[in-house]
């Protein structure tokens, strides 16, 4: 007996896009993490992506050697990977992307292109910025880190 199309369980899952403070909090901070983002990213049902343009503003700031700032890219990188996180690969479509964003939100250019790939890519947003909260909250699913 062949079982039809619509009697096969399918598995769901939601997509999560960390930003860069999320990703920070969660690596090396994660007492700052909302109960709420703890059981997200613990649900092995959930798809936890990170955004190579959050790597490349971590090493920015590295590089410019803020005091304060001592979250090494690499070691956060490996550390995403092994834990089964999702490298979402940035695309020409997220690139002008960044076009259709709400107006108000703020120009730094990080968000902006993780708020277009969220979009793009259909992901909820886990973010703490006050400003992707205040203006994109009706573009994208967003979910606060803290």
């Amino acid at each position: 007996m062949t079982a039809k199309k619509d009697d096969i369980p399918r598995l769901t899952f939601t997509g999560y896009l960390l930003d860069t403070h999320a990703l920070i909090w969660m690596a090396w901070e994660p007492e700052k993490l909302s109960e709420e983002v703890i059981a997200i990213l613990s649900n092995p049902r959930n798809r936890l992506y990170y955004s190579p343009a959050s790597i490349q503003e971590i090493a920015i700031k590295l590089d410019l050697g803020k005091p304060d700032f001592g979250f090494d890219p690499v070691a956060l990188t490996e550390g995403l990977e092994d834990a089964g996180y999702i490298e979402l690969v940035i695309r020409s479509r997220h690139a002008y992307g960044i076009r259709d964003l709400p107006e108000d939100m703020h120009k730094d250019p990080f968000d902006r292109l993780l708020v277009a790939q969220a979009k793009e890519e259909n992901l909820n947003l886990i973010t703490n910025d006050e400003k992707i909260i205040k203006y994109c909250s009706d573009y994208i699913k967003i979910i606060r880190c803290c």
